[in-house]
This record gives C-alpha cells, sequence and structure tokens, in this order.
C-alpha cells in the first residue's frame, strides 16, 4: 500500500514589504506599497529620522509590486496601478523595489528549509522568490500528525534565519496544498485533508484554483459557477463541451482537490526575460537617447541574469507594449547561442526592425530562449557579423 502523501505549500507573508519592514522598522502597522523608482528612496533627515515618499503625490505608470496587510485594507493590491492606489490611500508609504535584497531573504528562507526537512537531498521544489512546496511523505512523525509539528518547526526556522512570517498549507497533493496556504495569512498553519474539502476548499471562489485564470474565471461565472463547490457539482462532460477536453478534465478533477503531480527538485527553464514599463509613453524616433539607453540596460541585465544563472540562449526575443496597451512580439533564432550583452542586444534589434514604431511605446522587454549550458559561447558576437544599428 502507498505511503499517504503529505505535501506542504510555503509561501511568505507579504514578502517584499516584509523584507523592507525588517530595514524599516519604524513603518511596522503602516499601510505601505512597493513599486517605486529609486525616487522614492527614504530621505534620512539630520536628526536621524526619515521621511517616507506617500502616494499622495505619485504620477505615473508604476504598479504595487506588493502591499502591507495594512494597504490591504484600503483595497490596495499587487498588480493595482499606483495612481488608482493613490486615490483609495493616499497617506500610503511608497517604497522602491530592490531585488537584490529580496534575493538574498529569499535564498535564506529556503535554506532554512532544506535545514529542518533534513532528507538529502531535501525534495524540495523552488516556485520563485517566495513560494516553494516540500514533500514531508515520509518524513518522521508526519503520519501522526499529518505534518503539523514538522512544518511549526520549519516556521520558526523560517522566523530565526530571516526574521519573516511565512504561511504553509499542508494537504495529499500540491494543488490543495497551494489553496491551504492562503486560507490563514499571515503567519498561518493550515493541515488539510480530503475530507475537509467539502468544507474548508469548495465555499472558495473558483478564480483560487492555479490554474483557472481571469478569462476562464469569468466564464465560469457566467456560465452561474462561481465558487469550487458549485464547480466541482457540475457535469464533466458539460465542462469539457464549455472549455475542451483537457482543461475541461483539468476542472472536474482539481474540483475535487485530486492533483497527482510530484514535487519536483529540478526543472530547467523556457526563458528568462527582463522588461520595463516606462514612467511615461516614449516614441521612437523623439525619445531616441533614451529608449537605447533603456533598450542596452536590458540586454546587460538579461545577460547579467544568464551568465549568473549558466546559461546560453539561442533564440532572443522582443517585446513591446504601445500606448494602446496592444503588445507585440518578434523573435530570432541565432545560428549559435550566445549569453553576452552585444550579442543579445544585435539580434533583439534586429527583432525590432520588424515591427512597426509609430506608436508611442509603453513597455519593452527583451527575452532569451531555447536555453542549454554553455560549451564554447560562439555567436553573432564572436563573429562580429556587420549587422546593421538597431533603431534605437
Amino acid at each position: 500500500m502507498a505511503a499517504e502523501r503529505h505535501v506542504a505549500h510555503l509561501d511568505m507573508d507579504a514578502f517584499y514589504a516584509s523584507v523592507e519592514l525588517l530595514r524599516y522598522p519604524d513603518l511596522q502597522g503602516q499601510p505601505v506599497v512597493i513599486g517605486g523608482g529609486r525616487r522614492h528612496q527614504p530621505e534620512t533627515l539630520p536628526d536621524g529620522s526619515r521621511r517616507y515618499a506617500t502616494l499622495r503625490h505619485y504620477a505615473g505608470r508604476g504598479v504595487i509590486t506588493t502591499a502591507t496587510y495594512a494597504a490591504r485594507a484600503f483595497g490596495l493590491h499587487s498588480g493595482m496601478g499606483l495612481m488608482k492606489a493613490a486615490v483609495l490611500a493616499p497617506e500610503t508609504v511608497l517604497l522602491p523595489t530592490d531585488f537584490d535584497e529580496y534575493r538574498r531573504h529569499s535564498r535564506a528562507f529556503k535554506a532554512a528549509v532544506a535545514e529542518v526537512v533534513g532528507s538529502d537531498p531535501p525534495v524540495i521544489e523552488d516556485r520563485g522568490i517566495d513560494e516553494i512546496y516540500i514533500d514531508l511523505t515520509g518524513q518522521p512523525g508526519v503520519d501522526s500528525d499529518h505534518g503539523e509539528t514538522l512544518a511549526r518547526a520549519i516556521k520558526a526556522r523560517v522566523a530565526d534565519r530571516t526574521g519573516l512570517s511565512c504561511s504553509i498549507g499542508v494537504t495529499p497533493n500540491k494543488l490543495l496544498a497551494k489553496l491551504a496556504s492562503e486560507l490563514d495569512k499571515p503567519d498561518g498553519l493550515t493541515i488539510l485533508r480530503e475530507t475537509d474539502i467539502a468544507t474548508r476548499i469548495w465555499p472558495l471562489p473558483a478564480r483560487r484554483i492555479n490554474g483557472i485564470g481571469p478569462k476562464a474565471a469569468a466564464k465560469l461565472e457566467a456560465l452561474g459557477i462561481r465558487t469550487i463547490g458549485e464547480l466541482a457539482a457540475a457535469d464533466p462532460g458539460w465542462l469539457v463541451t464549455q472549455f475542451g477536453r483537457s482543461h475541461g478534465a483539468w476542472m472536474h478533477e482539481a474540483a475535487h482537490g485530486r492533483d497527482e503531480r510530484p514535487v519536483v527538485t529540478h526543472s530547467d527553464p523556457k526563458s528568462i526575460s527582463r522588461e520595463t514599463t516606462f514612467e511615461r509613453d516614449l516614441h521612437a524616433k523623439r525619445d531616441r537617447a533614451e529608449l537605447s539607453a533603456i533598450f542596452t540596460r536590458l540586454c546587460e541585465q538579461l545577460a547579467a541574469d544568464l551568465q549568473r544563472k549558466g546559461w546560453v540562449g539561442r533564440t532572443i526575443g522582443l517585446k513591446l507594449r504601445y500606448d494602446d496597451f496592444r503588445t507585440v512580439t518578434r523573435d530570432l533564432t541565432l545560428p549559435e547561442p550566445v549569453a553576452d550583452a552585444a550579442a543579445i542586444r544585435r539580434a533583439a534589434g534586429e527583432c525590432l526592425k520588424r515591427v512597426p514604431l509609430e506608436r508611442r511605446l509603453r513597455l519593452l522587454g527583451v527575452r532569451a530562449g531555447a536555453l542549454s549550458r554553455p560549451g564554447s559561447i560562439v555567436g553573432c558576437a564572436a563573429r562580429g557579423d556587420g549587422s546593421t544599428a538597431p533603431l534605437f
């Protein structure tokens, strides 16, 4: 008989904001959003106190990366435009993002989890900067309390190593674990078994299932299905008719809490990208110098990411978003993979020639795909192919 599965999902609480509160403890309990540029850096006054930027005087096109729980009480949330947030809560403190610091704390909390889990190697799936899955199946004592003691030990070690809190859901599979980790935030611990699905999971909105996006959720609501329970009660054949064979069948299984996916300890990325949204719309000709500097910086950042992670990319892509929010992408596959900024910029510049540039731009991005591990990097940069300069 197969051992009962115990899968944990750990999600750091308001991660970026919580990291900033370690640096600025005087902001504890206050509404704070992260998402400003460098000009929103706090100012240290002669008496040692700090003056913080607030949303009241914000002008630009930035969005909230994350918000403290005090800010969320005003309706502020990730992805919301900062100017819209300023209307709802103008006195909210605005801090710039500091991804180097967030990555440092990310490495620290993941190392702390590995110390507690103890298996060699620990079965941990990295899902990004602030969340992981942990397979606790077979760990000592887990069968007796469904992982509660071990999960509490993980929470305590993370807090000790980082000063931050996290929320953990422990369930029979990854799908339920992710749902459970959100139920008692912040600093929550939720143990959920199959017998709890009807009372804890079915009342939740259907969009809470990871994999049901905004479009699918809107279609479900238009069809009269708002909760996971209503989705579970829907006829499987009808779901297939509405959403297709694969997605419809998956929706039925997911609503019943079924998920056989393993916790994957290693997976290669399909692509690595860098992009930025401008503070104001930029024109390819009138703002050429500014766009050129941004373009170069993105290519340099992408090259640094590739080199730091040990990848080279054979397909270089470009992403543009116009002032009417229409987005276009173009790709160029090179004879050999590259990882240096000059080659990336040259290839992205070739992509740029294939898109119309009459409208103003609000976003620019570059991407490296078809990733592989480097042997010897031979590409456009090494050949000096003499391609013409990009448009900006």
